[in-house]
C-alpha cells in the first residue's frame, strides 16, 4: 500500500504492508534486519507497540479511527514500549527519521 498524507498532499512511503491478525501484530518487524526508507508496517488494531527483539529503532504514527495522526514517536530504540496512546487504533511503523518528513499531529492519512 502507498501512504498518501491529505493534509499536506504529499506522499508518506510507498511500501507498507498490513498487519492485522494476532500472530503478524505480535511478531511485526521482529524478523526484519532493516527496514527501508519507502517502507513500513500498518499494525491494526493496536495502541501501543514494543520494539522487543528488533535489532533498528523505527518511527511509529499511532492513529485514530478516522486515520487522523494523534502521536508521533521518533527513533524508538530496540529494547523500548510505547506508551498506550488514548484515542489510537492503529499504529504505522516506519523507518527512523522517516516520520519527521511531512507528518504531524493532526495530520489526516490515507492507504492506497
Amino acid at each position: 500500500m502507498i501512504v498518501f498524507n491529505k493534509t499536506k498532499n504529499i506522499q508518506v512511503v510507498s511500501s507498507v504492508l498490513k498487519a492485522d491478525t494476532f500472530s503478524a501484530r505480535l511478531f511485526g518487524l521482529i524478523p526484519r534486519k532493516t527496514l527501508g526508507p519507502e517502507e513500513g508496517l500498518w499494525l491494526e488494531p493496536c495502541a501501543m507497540i514494543h520494539t522487543c527483539f528488533m535489532n533498528f529503532p523505527i518511527d511509529a504514527v499511532f492513529l485514530d479511527a478516522g486515520l487522523k495522526v494523534v502521536r508521533v514517536v521518533t527513533a524508538l530504540k530496540p529494547w523500548r514500549f510505547s506508551p498506550w496512546i488514548r484515542g489510537a487504533v492503529s499504529v504505522l511503523e516506519l523507518a527512523p527519521g522517516r516520520a519527521l518528513s511531512g507528518l504531524a499531529e493532526g495530520d489526516f492519512l490515507e492507504f492506497r
